[in-house]
């Protein structure tokens, strides 16, 4: 397998890969995230081209938080389980216990973002440079960022998820019905294949 520098193909997309930061809910950088880069299979990076330069059309930009997610990532999640740190829950989980995030299949050992087809993303306003009000925000746990979640929504909060929605999804991608940040390209390549190489600027 090879895993395309997103950004390198696609140089007028955003990249903000939070776990390569500590702002992230569980407040370190992810094992496995050497640089802040997005890595795809040249599937996912075709699509997105085109999903990209319709965005463009409209006024938008995308803008990614992760792609490709080595094992080593999951891994990393399964072991913070089994510690008492807590350190970002008001900001990513305010509502639940660390251990509801697992026994509710929040955080899971495998992961679609492991075969290199799923991004999370975002769109920005061209003009203002300011991310879309989506209502919620990535990585926040909880119904609200349900993509189909209207009580507590404004109007314009709804349309702009729709928004993004309709351009995945138009355009080859499969929702996850939890995030309205999350799509994997419906034909993947690696279906079945869970991948653990690093996240670094060169690819693999």
């Amino acid at each position: 397998m090879k895993l395309l520098n997103i950004q390198k193909e696609i140089p007028d997309i955003l990249l903000d890969i939070r776990y390569c930061t500590t702002y992230n809910f569980i407040g370190e950088i992810i094992d496995g995230y050497i640089d802040p880069v997005a890595l795809g299979t040249k599937e996912l990076v075709k699509q997105l081209k085109v999903i990209n330069s319709k965005a463009r059309q409209m006024g938008y930009r995308l803008k990614i938080w992760d792609a490709y997610r080595p094992q080593s990532a999951l891994d990393h999640f399964m072991t913070w389980k089994d510690t008492e740190d807590d350190k970002m829950k008001s900001i990513f989980y305010p509502k639940y216990s660390k251990s509801y995030l697992f026994e509710n299949d929040f955080i899971i050992e495998k992961s679609a973002h492991t075969r290199g087809s799923t991004v999370d993303l975002t769109l920005v306003d061209e003009k203002t440079g300011k991310e879309l009000d989506m209502g919620s925000y990535f990585d926040y746990f909880g119904d609200i960022s349900s993509p189909l979640h209207k009580d507590g929504l404004t109007t314009i909060q709804i349309q702009n998820r729709m928004t993004l929605r309709h351009l995945m999804l138009d355009n080859g991608f499969i929702p996850l019905e939890s995030e309205w940040w999350h799509y994997t390209l419906k034909d993947e390549p690696y279906p079945d294949t869970y991948f653990n190489v690093e996240v670094k600027s060169d690819g693999n």
